[in-house]
C-alpha cells in the first residue's frame, strides 16, 4: 500500500526591503506584515507563520516594542517560526567570503541575544544562485539545513527536489528542499500544491507547499487560509497540514542519508544581475575590504564597526546588488554604503596616525606605509608626498628603515596646478608584512639609485585580448538566458599609441579609442621582474541594449577552467555559460602554459574552449521585467558614463589559484599612506 503524502503548508512573507521600492517602503511593509501575521495567529491557534531575516525583526523592535512582544511570545509558543536566521538574504554569489560571514553573524548575534536561539534552516528563497562554497558557511554556522526556490526546474536540473549539497564529494553537507512553482502566491489553486508533490526521491512521503503574498509582503491572507482547509482532502493520498520548515525537515530525517547527493554550485536564475548596474557590486566590493580592514585595526565589538557592517550586509540583499531595484532606491543604498566605507576610512587613517605617535622625531620627511590585512603586501606602490612646490629632484632618495635607497621611477604628478610638468608621483616595489609599518625617508643631495633589474619594455599579453559589443535586448534580469550574443556588433577601433614611460622600473603606453559610442582609455603596463601585464581600462559608457565584453583568445582548446568564486575558487565547463566570477580566472592551456586573469573589477564572465570574455557593461534599462513592457517616459539606463577596470594577465607554468588570489587581495587592499614631518626644520630640509 502507498504511503500517504503529507504536504506541509509552510505560511509565509517574503519581503523584498528593496526592489520596486526603496528601503522605507520596505520598512512599512515589515511591520504591516508582521502585524497582520499576529492577528491571524492570535486569533486562529490552528496556524503557523514563518518568517526569517534579523533585519526585519530590528525594524520591529525598534518602531513597535508591543508588537516585537507579540512576536516573541508566538516564537514562544512554537507557533511563529524563525527560519535563515541571517541579516538579510543576499545575493548568494557576489559578496566577498569573509563579507558572506559577516552577514551570517550579524543575524546570529541578534536572534541569539533576543530569542536565545539560532534557527538550523538557512533560508534564501529568492537569491539568484547559491556558491558552492554556501554549504561551509552553513555548517559553520550551526545550519544543515536549507531552502531555496532558485535555479529553478527550467534552469537547473537536479535529481531530486530535496537532496544532499556539498561543495565536492566530501566536505560539509547541508539537506536543501527547493520549493516549486512559487514561494508566494496571490491566488490558490491546486496546481500549486500538486506541484510541490513533484519531484521527490523515493521513499519521501513529505513536501512542502509555500502559502502567502509577496514580494511586498502581506503574508497569508483569510482568503488563502480558508480555501486550504476547504480543499485540504481534494488531491488524493494527500494530507495537508499547517506547519513549519523545522517541522518538515525532522519528518525526513530518518530518510536523509538516502537521499541523492549534488555537488557544486547551484546556477543560475537572472545572469544579469551579474553585469547589470556595476556601480553598486562595485560600491559593495570595495567598502566590503575597506570594513574588513577597519575591524582588523580597531579593539573587538566596536559598535562603529557593527553598524558599518549591517549597512554592507543589507546592500547585499540580492535585488539591491543585482542591479534590478529601481533606480532612485540606489540613492538611499548609495549613502549607505558610502557612510559605512566614510566609517571604516576614519577608523584606518585615526588609528594609523595613533600608531605614528610613537615615532621619534626625525629631521626628513618621512612617508609611513601602513598594512591593514591578514595577507602580507608585496606588491607596486604610488605615492605622491607634498614637496611644498618643488619638484623630486635627481639626487633625492627614498630611504628604507636601514637608510637604504630604495629603486624608485617618477610618474607624472596627478595634479595638473603647476608650471610646467612636475614628476613628484614615486613608483617602487614594497614589502609590508600583516598589520606591518614602513617607515621610509625622503633625503636629498645622495646618488640616484641604479635598479638591478633590467628596463621593462611596453607589451603586451599574447595573445591580445579585444574589446567587443554585443546586442543585449534582454531585461534587468536576462530571464531566460544563460549565455550572451556570440556574434560581435562592433570592435573597437584605437587611435595610436603613445609610450608613457619608459623607466627602470615601469613601462607605459596609452591608447584612446571608441566602440559603439562610448570613449575608451587603454593603459598598459610592465613592470620589472614580474610576469604579467597590467591593463588599466577606463570605459565612458554610452550604449542602449549593448553589451561590452573583454575577449581573450585561447592557444589551446581546455574544456575547463578554475574561476574565484564566493570565498573560494571552483573549477567549471568551458561551456559558454555566462556565470558570477570573482577577482580571478585561472586556464591550463597545457601542461607548460597557463593562463591567469586577475580582474578585481569584474563580476561575470563566460569561456569556450577558444576563448574567455569578462564581462564589463551592460546597457539594459533598468527595473525592466520580462516580457519587456514599453519603456516608461523616464526610463533609465544601467551604468551611463565613467567606469575604471584593473587587469592583469599572467602568463607561465608557475602560474597558481594561490597567486591569483594574493594578487587581488593585493589590488583590493593597498597600503594606507601618511606623509609625516614631525621633527623637520621649519622649511623642508631639501
Amino acid at each position: 500500500m502507498k504511503a500517504k503524502m503529507t504536504v506541509h503548508l509552510i505560511l509565509n512573507a517574503h519581503i523584498d526591503p528593496v526592489w520596486l521600492w526603496p528601503w522605507q517602503e520596505g520598512l512599512d511593509e515589515v511591520l504591516a506584515t508582521c502585524r497582520s501575521a499576529c492577528d491571524l495567529l492570535d486569533a486562529d491557534k490552528e496556524l503557523t507563520f514563518t518568517r526569517g531575516e534579523a533585519w526585519a525583526y530590528r525594524q520591529v523592535e525598534r518602531l513597535d516594542p508591543e508588537l516585537f512582544r507579540r512576536i516573541r511570545q508566538h516564537v514562544k509558543s512554537g507557533r511563529w517560526e524563525i527560519v535563515g536566521g541571517w541579516w538579510i538574504q543576499p545575493d548568494c554569489n557576489l559578496p566577498s567570503g569573509f563579507a558572506m560571514e559577516r552577514q551570517i553573524e550579524l543575524g546570529k548575534r541578534y536572534f541569539l541575544d533576543r530569542f536565545g536561539f539560532f534557527p538550523r534552516v538557512g533560508y534564501n528563497v529568492d537569491s539568484f544562485g547559491h556558491a558552492a562554497t554556501l554549504p561551509g558557511y552553513l555548517q559553520a554556522a550551526g545550519q544543515d539545513r536549507y531552502v531555496i526556490m532558485r535555479p529553478m526546474a527550467n534552469e537547473m536540473k537536479l535529481p531530486a527536489r530535496v537532496f544532499r549539497w556539498r561543495v565536492r564529494t566530501t566536505g560539509p553537507e547541508v539537506v536543501t528542499f527547493r520549493i516549486a512553482n512559487a514561494y508566494c502566491t496571490r491566488e490558490m489553486g491546486l496546481d500549486h500544491v500538486r506541484a510541490s508533490l513533484t519531484e521527490l526521491p523515493e521513499g519521501i512521503t513529505h513536501t512542502m507547499c509555500f502559502v502567502g503574498v509577496g514580494d511586498h509582503g502581506g503574508g497569508p491572507t483569510r482568503k488563502q487560509i480558508d480555501w486550504c482547509r476547504q480543499n485540504r482532502h481534494a488531491i488524493p493520498g494527500c494530507q495537508w497540514k499547517f506547519s513549519t520548515v523545522q517541522n518538515f525537515f525532522d519528518a525526513i530525517e530518518k530518510q536523509v542519508p538516502r537521499l541523492p547527493l549534488v555537488t557544486g554550485e547551484l546556477q543560475m536564475h537572472a545572469i544579469g544581475c551579474y553585469t547589470v548596474h556595476r556601480a553598486v557590486k562595485a560600491a559593495l566590493r570595495r567598502t566590503e575590504h575597506r570594513v574588513m580592514q577597519a575591524e582588523q585595526v580597531t579593539e573587538a565589538g566596536n559598535p562603529r564597526i557593527s553598524e558599518a557592517w549591517e549597512k554592507v550586509c543589507f546592500s547585499q540583499f540580492h535585488d539591491t546588488l543585482g542591479g534590478s531595484a529601481i533606480p532612485t532606491a540606489y540613492e538611499q543604498v548609495n549613502a549607505q554604503l558610502g557612510f559605512a566605507e566614510c566609517v571604516a576610512d576614519e577608523i584606518l587613517q585615526y588609528g594609523l596616525r595613533e600608531k605614528l605617535r610613537s615615532l621619534p622625531d626625525d629631521p626628513l620627511q618621512r612617508l609611513v606605509l601602513f598594512n591593514a590585512s591578514e595577507a602580507p603586501f608585496d606588491n607596486w606602490v604610488e605615492a605622491e608626498p607634498w614637496l611644498e612646490w618643488q619638484s623630486w629632484q635627481c639626487g633625492d632618495q627614498l630611504l628604507d628603515e636601514r637608510s637604504r635607497p630604495l629603486p624608485i621611477q617618477l610618474l607624472a604628478s596627478e595634479q595638473l596646478v603647476s608650471e610646467g610638468e612636475r614628476k613628484n608621483r614615486l613608483l617602487f616595489k614594497m614589502q609590508i608584512p600583516p598589520q606591518g609599518l614602513r617607515v621610509l625617508r625622503i633625503r636629498s643631495g645622495g646618488r640616484p639609485l641604479a635598479p638591478r633589474c633590467g628596463k621593462p619594455i611596453v607589451s603586451l599579453p599574447s595573445p591580445v585580448p579585444r574589446l567587443v559589443l554585443a546586442e543585449d535586448t534582454s531585461d534587468t534580469w536576462s530571464h531566460g538566458l544563460d549565455r550572451y550574443g556570440q556574434q560581435p556588433i562592433a570592435a573597437a577601433h584605437w587611435e595610436r599609441p603613445v609610450v608613457v614611460d619608459r623607466g627602470p622600473l615601469m613601462s607605459s603606453r596609452i591608447q584612446h579609442g571608441m566602440i559603439g559610442q562610448s570613449r575608451l582609455t587603454a593603459e598598459w603596463r610592465s613592470y620589472a621582474g614580474e610576469n604579467f601585464i597590467e591593463l588599466r581600462l577606463q570605459v565612458h559608457w554610452l550604449e542602449l541594449h549593448k553589451i561590452l565584453k573583454l575577449v581573450m583568445p585561447l592557444t589551446a582548446t581546455p574544456r575547463h577552467r578554475t574561476d574565484g568564486i564566493l570565498g573560494g575558487h571552483l573549477d567549471r565547463a568551458n561551456d559558454g555559460r555566462e556565470l558570477p566570477l570573482r577577482d580571478w580566472m585561472l586556464i591550463n592551456e597545457g601542461t607548460k602554459n597557463r593562463l591567469g586573469i586577475v580582474c578585481p573589477d569584474v563580476y561575470a564572465a563566460d569561456a569556450t574552449p577558444r576563448r574567455v570574455r569578462l564581462t564589463l557593461l551592460r546597457s539594459a534599462m533598468m527595473a525592466q521585467n520580462d516580457p519587456p513592457r514599453p519603456a516608461a517616459p523616464r526610463f533609465t539606463v544601467s551604468d551611463q558614463g565613467p567606469h575604471a577596470f584593473r587587469f592583469r594577465f599572467f602568463r607561465g607554468q608557475i602560474v597558481t589559484t594561490a597567486r591569483l588570489e594574493r594578487e587581488s587581495l593585493m589590488l583590493h587592499r593597498p597600503p594606507l599612506l601618511a606623509d609625516v614631518t614631525r621633527g623637520m626644520p621649519p622649511r623642508a630640509n631639501r
